[in-house]
């Protein structure tokens, strides 16, 4: 194992943070219109529909405390891990109460792991976070991700054999306007999602990347509306990136009083998978 001190990078267990954000039903309707819903339908007091959060309780640093990435650098609440690529690798989040659109909310994240695995393409750091979010004074969702640290390497899409038999699908097609809307959205300045040149000399991409997040989030709407009942947990993963290019399709299936969920990919390869309870 090269170069990575995983002593150090441990000490960042059990490091906190904690903000507060109000729900704007502003940035609501903005999201909205980025996923093609109607902006009209959100006003103060509406349920935010699932994953939605992600684009609240968002950290502005200036640029000399970015990273090369566009990504805050490494070493503040996060740890300084020394490997090229970040990706938002899977989570697991759990309902309590719907968050209101129009009032404030409280949000406290906690480092819970950090390991240090060798995988296929080289070495990787697994960065496991609690977040809890508080709306009233009482717990209306906590989530855990989980984040990977991994070297550039370039593989090309495989298909899973064991996906399930699609029941609902429908297409999702995404362009570079959508990236750009969500990357505005979340204040996320990760340059795979605009910025070609560093996908391919530096991240080893061969195209635009779509967010990970933005897949959770469309597959956590498609569970909502096919099952027509709130989400009570959704579990996701990233199996692997979303490219721009690539004709995406949403799927659902069911399976032990659950839905199976997951963004597929030309010739029957899988980028996320989820399942949803209710």
């Amino acid at each position: 194992m090269s170069g990575i001190d995983i002593s150090l990078l441990k000490s960042w267990i059990g490091r906190e943070t904690s903000s507060f954000d109000v729900l704007a039903v502003r940035q609501g309707r903005l999201l909205a219109a980025t996923l093609g819903s109607n902006p009209g339908d959100f006003t103060e007091g509406t349920r935010l529909p699932p994953l939605w959060h992600w684009v609240f309780f968002l950290e502005g640093l200036p640029p000399s405390e970015l990273g090369q990435d566009g990504h805050p650098a490494r070493g503040g609440f996060l740890p300084p891990v020394p490997l090229p690529n970040r990706m938002w690798a899977g989570g697991r989040v759990e309902f309590f109460r719907g968050l209101k659109l129009g009032s404030e909310a409280a949000k406290r994240s906690r480092i819970l792991d950090v390991e240090h695995k060798l995988g296929r393409t080289g070495e990787l750091v697994f960065v496991k976070v609690l977040h809890e979010i508080r709306q009233a004074g009482e717990l209306a969702l906590s989530e855990v991700q989980e984040l990977v640290f991994k070297e550039a390497s370039r593989k090309s899409p495989q298909a899973l054999p064991d996906a399930p038999e699609a029941r609902f699908s429908k297409p999702f097609c995404p362009d570079p306007t959508l990236l750009f809307r969500y990357s505005a959205l979340t204040f996320n300045g990760h340059r795979i999602h605009y910025d070609l040149a560093y996908c391919r000399e530096v991240e080893g991409y061969s195209n635009l990347v779509v967010h990970g997040p933005l897949l959770a989030t469309v597959l956590a709407g498609f569970a909502e509306e096919t099952a027509g009942r709130e989400l009570k947990t959704f579990d996701y993963r990233g199996v692997q990136p979303s490219l721009l290019g690539n004709a995406l399709s949403v799927n659902a299936a069911d399976q032990g009083g659950q839905l199976q969920l997951w963004i597929g990919l030309p010739g029957g390869a899988v980028s996320m998978r989820a399942t949803a309870a209710f």
